[in-house]
């Protein structure tokens, strides 16, 4: 089965030295995602809770500025994304689940 690309058409931007809409989104969204991971690491070494929940708060919408940045450039047609083949799915499925049998507590990864 041949894979298939999923896009929606693109928008058409000037190609110019000059940065154009697609370049500035691409840049900020680029800045979004390296945000969030900077305050993945702050969230896990907050020295309190009240740090920690300012961090959170932060965090989150920040992470949701990167989605919608990312929504934005998939729906000018700036992103694809590929369609997963089904067989490969399932046979990395079943790899994964030949892992969880190594775990000393069971499937759920728990001690009980």
């Amino acid at each position: 089965m041949k894979q298939g690309k999923i896009q929606n058409p693109e928008s058409q931007v000037a190609k110019t030295p000059e940065m154009n809409d697609r370049d500035f989104i691409n840049d900020m969204l680029a800045t979004e995602k390296y945000m969030t991971d900077a305050y993945c690491t702050a969230l896990n070494e907050a020295s309190n809770q009240h740090i920690y929940s300012d961090l959170l708060a932060i965090f989150t919408e920040t992470q949701n500025s990167q989605r919608e940045l990312y929504n934005l450039m998939f729906q000018q047609g700036w992103y694809s994304l590929e369609q997963a083949d089904a067989q490969k799915m399932q046979q990395t499925e079943q790899q994964f689940q030949g892992y969880t049998n190594q775990f000393p507590y069971g499937s759920g990864g728990m001690m009980q």
